[in-house]
């Protein structure tokens, strides 16, 4: 099979089912108004993955391409994704299904309520996918099962997704991720970061540039030292905690060294574990609820960068960033800037009528009417 991403170009042997969603490689580039607000023009880069598609962008498209792929080897038509309300995976999973030939399907449960997840519930619910409303995240294994029985029984094929995606086989789409950066590096298009900040919550984008930033080492492309990999919580431990991440990345090598016959890209726990910190700074009161730090970096990147952020992901990511920046501004003893990975979809979402989401279940319905009224950010 050929595919136009790295891990297909520059890893010989590799072949998995694939299925091209986003507009790669996306750029790479300086925040040089918020590192002059700093005092360091060149203290701070951004990935912008949130301009992976003008459908939805965002981390999780990366994600799909590698388990759609495998979705429809499987012979799946049908595919679900499964997380909170406002779930980003969810919600990219519903608008790039169709474009695979697939149905979209979601099993979602309740999330603190905010602007970005009201929108996201919304636009999912005006495609109409085959949907499963559970009334607590607790009940998600459950949900799982009982709908994986259903589809059997309407004898329909369907593929489940975990929350995020988090299986070896979607963080392969970061580690060719990895490999795009370390590429841009090598070609002058960046410097080489000093560290690669991005939010984790379910932990595949983090396990799969962990993995990814050191087999670009590996093969000489980008540095020889590879950036330490900072990640910044929006879900609390146990989900986010460092053991998990390191345990996937190690999966992923395993799962890489299996497709390609190279034994060496199953990389051993010690060594990944020390590439990676997990930063619970900005957590806060917990996964979707916002934060004083996250609203004022919301407004500062607003005002120096025009982009926008939400407060469940991408602003306490980027209020991580702000602090380490500032930090770096008032030393310059460690070389290289910082890299912030802009994981949250910047694409404008379709417009949504109130009578596309009424179908839905009274307790979502319900959810979006009083979620609506909360102020934006």
């Amino acid at each position: 099979m050929s595919v136009d991403r790295p891990i297909f170009d520059r890893l010989p042997g590799f072949d998995a089912p694939w299925e091209p969603l986003g507009d790669f490689p996306t750029p790479v580039e300086p925040m040089r108004e918020t590192g002059a607000r700093l005092g360091a023009p060149d203290a701070l880069w951004i990935k912008r993955d949130d301009l992976s598609s003008p459908v939805y962008g965002g981390n999780k498209v990366r994600t799909l391409e590698a388990l759609f792929g495998l979705a429809k080897a499987r012979g799946a038509a049908r595919v679900y994704s499964t997380g909170a309300y406002g779930s980003n995976h969810a919600t990219a999973t519903v608008l790039h299904a169709p474009r695979a030939g697939l149905e979209p399907g979601v099993i979602l449960f309740p999330q603190p309520k905010s602007h970005a997840a009201v929108e996201n519930l919304r636009v999912m619910l005006s495609r109409r996918p085959a949907l499963r409303a559970l009334p607590h995240w607790s009940f998600l294994p459950l949900g799982m099962q009982w709908q994986a029985l259903q589809d059997r029984r309407a004898g329909i094929e369907a593929f489940q997704m975990v929350p995020g995606g988090a299986t070896p086989e979607g963080a392969l789409g970061y580690v060719s991720a990895a490999l795009e950066l370390a590429l841009q590096v090598e070609a002058g298009e960046a410097p080489r970061p000093r560290q690669v900040l991005l939010g984790v919550g379910s932990t595949c984008t983090s396990a799969g540039l962990l993995l990814g930033l050191r087999i670009a080492a590996a093969l000489g492309i980008g540095w020889k030292t590879p950036p330490r990999i900072v990640s910044v919580r929006v879900t609390p431990w146990p989900v986010t905690s460092a053991f998990r991440i390191v345990g996937l990345a190690v999966r992923t090598g395993q799962l890489l060294a299996r497709i390609t016959g190279e034994r060496r890209w199953g990389r051993s726990r010690a060594e990944l574990a020390a590439g990676l910190e997990v930063d619970g700074g900005q957590l806060g009161l917990g996964y979707g609820r916002p934060t004083a730090r996250g609203v004022e970096a919301i407004r500062w990147v607003r005002e120096a960068e025009g982009l926008e952020l939400d407060t469940t992901y991408s602003a306490k990511a980027f209020a991580a960033a702000l602090a380490r920046a500032r930090a770096h501004a008032a030393r310059s003893d460690e070389p290289g800037p910082l890299l912030y990975w802009s994981t949250k979809s910047t694409a404008p979402l379709p417009e949504v009528d109130e009578a596309d989401w009424r179908w839905a279940p009274r307790a979502m319905t319900r959810w979006i009417e009083r979620a609506q009224k909360k102020p934006r950010a």
